[in-house]
């Protein structure tokens, strides 16, 4: 097979997509380019069908190979194990996009692989990654309803820039991700500095023509090198037995579906899918299959009964109204030894959110393809425990509470101050205890607080909110928008939509749509509606705690920060760090010098931290005619005694500056090792220092 290739122009540069040459024996692969970074897409589907499926099983595979960018895996094992969490956050942003547009009925198992083998360390591999992997897709003989195409959108120095760089991206105050089909905007991920709703929706309109471009390519690409697609298997069954049923359980269920309270809700639910069966068992019995297709006329009803009542009549599942948030409380310090912390409750969603305060040495160390090892000192870990849903289950990280807990620590980062002016570790942990809907955001509002408890001097609060959307007709010309979705509503709608910010911008921002074109309309009005909402929360979250402690917590480490002379950094330290580690062991502080001569400590407690940079003090202060020193006699003379006044300054303490009166031997005065008052009487033309023991010992009588 011959390549083939296409090529467009996105930014920069061109995307070159080829197939052909690599990796023959797959449904689909793809060889895509950008610059000096490649990523070979790849994807397989299963031998035989799997008709009792009502999913799509689609596994995205995203790697980085540390070849690609010459390096070699640090730490002790030197090939690559466990996907790292940028591998498995790249994952997501490919198979969100992706999923909705497999169809259940193909019933294969689907496997996409991405893998980076090329890395010029200037463009991102991610956004290529995800337009490979979709053309392997499409050229595949996999059905697909694509090709989906994204863009990454950044703002530098006031202007919209399509794939930036790394070095652009550190410099801009928007980071996002935009997906989507030629028909509109599917998916849309990322992070910003507190920007306005009017910047987030002008950058996502701008991605679309590029997308358009992307997804064109691919249709080029498949044109020339496509395959056969395989058939969906379409069975034909006789559904008529369940009309009877759906008039019967329709009543039944639309009173279930509005019991106030999930636990209650499911458990009416379920109490009348029972009555149902109960009912219909004989009719049920006579096909194995049907007792599938009434949990799935179930669902059907459900859908159908939630979205009319709030279509129609703007009544939820709960009675809110569509804009209306759910009681909130807040609480703050419940944790006594912790160093901060915040248990914030929305309906039946509640996130405990824990901060602790840290060293350097806690730093969360990224040995990545994109560059030179780097370090962060904020770090935000969800957890998703199954009690939180009233099941039992493994306590474990997946990709979900990965994909969650980069949302949140994205939504904080904007206002977390910066190491400079905060050289504390700070990692926030969120345990979600409840869950009905959106616990991300409650993390992000759990997570704010607790650093304010914290006593961590945040820029302003920050909340999160998650938006919905229900539509009706083949234009959406019919649509409400959601405030604060329940779980049902998540499953059930049109779009999940989480926004988080200050009252001056949103900080963080991502969007699914299970829907082809939403409006720009809509997006404005989803936008200006969760802006409303979380101006609500924000309120409600400073009526709890308005401003961060002033003092952080007395069980946290105490940081001290100092600057000496970069010539005397080598005094500091001492031949081969004997110096620093007196210190330390004196102490009982951590002490790091960097090359500007800026000295950080760590004490375990206050008084170790203030102790240890007295010590440095000491060491790197010029003697001072006049001041009163506390020095150890070192030497002994017969015309006086050598006495240390300063870690490495000795002065001379002349026999005559004993007593007042005569003395005939030092030693009747002093003796080697002992701890004397001295003062500073002159510092002659040879840079000598001459000492008086009857001077200290009189000014301190006075």
């Amino acid at each position: 097979m011959e390549v083939k290739k296409v090529s467009v122009r996105i930014g920069d540069a061109d995307l070159v997509f080829e197939t052909g040459k690599i990796a023959k024996q797959t449904s689909g692969t793809v060889y895509a380019h950008y610059e000096g970074s490649a990523v070979i897409a790849t994807v397989c589907c299963g031998k035989e069908p799997n008709e009792a499926l009502d999913y799509v099983p689609l596994s995205v595979e995203y790697n980085e190979k540390y070849y690609a960018a010459g390096k070699i895996p640090g730490g002790f094992l030197k090939r690559e194990a466990r996907p790292k969490d940028k591998e498995i956050l790249v994952s997501r942003l490919i198979d969100r996009p992706m999923r909705p547009l497999f169809d259940k009925a193909f019933g294969r198992e689907i496997q996409v692989v991405p893998t980076v083998v090329s890395s010029d360390m200037n463009n991102t591999p991610d956004i290529i990654a995800i337009n490979a992997a979709s053309a392997a897709v499409t050229i595949s003989d996999i059905p697909f309803n694509g090709p989906i195409a994204a863009v990454r959108i950044s703002m530098v120095d006031g202007a919209y820039v399509v794939n930036p760089t790394f070095s652009q991206i550190e410099r801009s105050s928007l980071d996002i991700v935009v997906a989507g089909t030629r028909d509109g905007i599917t998916m849309v991920e990322g992070g910003a500095k507190e920007v306005s709703e009017e910047v987030m929706l002008e950058a996502i309109a701008t991605a679309q023509p590029y997308i358009t471009k992307l997804c064109d390519a691919q249709l080029e690409l498949k044109k020339i090198a496509g395959k056969e697609k395989l058939p969906v298997v379409t069975l034909t069954v006789d559904l008529s037995w369940l009309a009877p049923v759906r008039e019967y359980a329709y009543p039944l269920i639309k009173q279930a579906s509005f019991v106030k309270g999930k636990m209650e809700r499911y458990a009416a639910l379920a109490k009348v899918q029972g009555e149902v069966k109960e009912k219909f068992q004989d009719v049920i019995a006579e096909d194995s299959k049907r007792d599938g297709q009434l949990s799935s006329l179930f669902e059907d009803l459900e859908y159908e009964i939630l979205r009319a009542s709030i279509l129609n009549d703007g009544k939820r599942t709960d009675g809110r109204s569509v804009d209306q948030i759910r009681p909130i409380t807040c609480e703050v310090g419940l944790l006594d030894r912790t160093h901060g912390s915040a248990l914030f409750t929305r309906g039946e969603t509640q996130a405990l959110a824990v901060t602790t305060l840290g060293t350097a040495s806690d730093e969360q160390m990224f040995d990545t393809i994109d560059g030179e090892k780097s370090f962060s000192s904020f770090m935000l870990h969800y957890n998703f425990p199954p009690y939180s849903v009233g099941e039992c289950g493994r306590l474990s990280t997946g990709r979900r509470e990965i994909g969650h807990g980069h949302l949140a620590q994205r939504a904080l980062e904007a206002i977390v101050p910066n190491k400079e002016s905060f050289p504390y570790t700070v990692r926030v942990v969120s345990e979600i205890m409840e869950s009905n809907g959106s616990s991300s955001m409650a993390s992000v509002c759990g997570g704010c607080l607790s650093l304010m408890d914290a006593g961590v001097p945040i820029k302003k609060p920050v909340a999160g909110i998650a938006m919905g959307l229900i539509t009706e007709g083949a234009d959406y010309s019919k649509y409400v928008v959601l405030s604060d979705i329940l779980g049902e509503e998540d499953h059930l709608g049109d779009m999940d939509f989480k926004v988080a910010g200050s009252r001056d911008g949103i900080t963080a921002f991502q969007m699914d749509i299970k829907i082809a074109g939403v409006t720009p309309e809509i997006m404005k009005k989803a936008l200006e509606q969760a802006k409303q909402g979380r101006m609500h929360i924000l309120s409600i979250m400073e009526g709890a705690l308005s401003n961060s402690r002033e003092e952080i917590s007395e069980y946290a480490p105490k940081i001290l920060t100092m600057k000496v002379d970069e010539e005397k950094i080598g005094a500091v330290i001492g031949t081969g760090g004997k110096t620093i580690k007196a210190i330390a062991s004196q102490s009982g502080a951590e002490v790091n010098i960097a090359d500007d001569g800026t000295v950080t400590i760590y004490g375990r407690d206050n008084a170790s931290a203030q102790l240890a940079k007295e010590l440095v003090k000491s060491i790197v202060e010029e003697p001072e005619v006049g001041r009163i020193y506390e020095g150890t006699v070192k030497r002994i003379m017969d015309f006086g005694a050598f006495i240390e006044i300063l870690p490495g300054k000795e002065g001379l303490c002349h026999i005559s500056k004993l007593a007042k009166t005569r003395v005939q031997n030092v030693e009747d005065v002093l003796k080697v090792g002992q701890v004397v008052p001295v003062k500073l009487i002159e510092i002659d033309r040879q840079n000598r220092l001459n000492l008086s023991y009857i001077d200290a010992i009189e000014t301190q009588s006075k």
